[in-house]
């Protein structure tokens, strides 16, 4: 970092692969990115591997989600159904749709769930936007050029009490919902037994 903050060229090479992308490499790009230093990755294989080379966001699990779908209420669903995903998730997406699908996406994951739009990567004019997806979002509004590929943080782990996740499946019955679908649902959001919490709201009917 003293080198860089000196204004130095550093190149970071690996023995393992792809540098940074489950490599201890992340951690350097994240220093810079924090510190306002560029960086830029040279051309690789694909440009998924790239992208998340140096979106400065965790490299150590991650999705290749690929081009969401084009209608709005599709990629909303596509989005819903992601919100919860804890590996970082990379998207390809049209430059005269990525500001709609940078709104959605904040609309879905939240407003500060973190976002790197890589613009022209490895090309003349590439250009790395990091920053809350509602902030990407407004800088996407002014039009966006080249190829682009969207990196985004994945969800932070959920922390629910049994007694609280039972109270949200009880929500979705009164709202509803069959109990068999509810248990379903919140144990998928919140990793624990659809069964167990299945079988504590029939006891709780009496």
């Amino acid at each position: 970092m003293l080198a860089l903050a000196a204004d130095a060229d550093v190149l970071v090479l690996s023995d393992a692969g792809m540098p940074t992308v489950s490599d201890p490499g992340y951690r350097l790009v994240t220093a810079a990115v924090e510190a306002g230093i560029r960086v830029t990755v040279l051309p690789g294989a694909s440009a998924v591997p790239t992208a998340l080379a140096v979106s400065g966001l965790p490299t150590d699990r991650f999705a290749f989600e690929g081009f969401p779908p084009r209608k709005p209420a599709e990629r909303r669903a596509l989005l819903r159904d992601l919100a919860r995903e804890p590996r970082t998730l990379v998207f390809f997406e049209s430059p005269q749709r990525v500001a709609d699908f940078l709104s959605d996406l904040a609309a879905e994951f939240g407003d500060d769930r973190r976002v790197a739009v890589c613009r022209e990567l490895t090309k003349l004019h590439e250009e790395v936007v990091r920053g809350p997806a509602a902030e990407v979002a407004r800088w996407a509004a002014g039009g966006v050029r080249g190829e682009v590929v969207v990196v985004v943080e994945g969800a932070a782990p959920v922390t629910v009490t049994a007694s609280e996740a039972l109270e949200q499946v009880q929500a979705l019955v009164a709202a509803g919902s069959r109990l068999r679908d509810a248990s379903a649902e919140v144990a998928e959001a919140t990793g624990l037994s659809r069964r167990e919490l299945y079988e504590a709201a029939l006891r709780t009917r009496g």
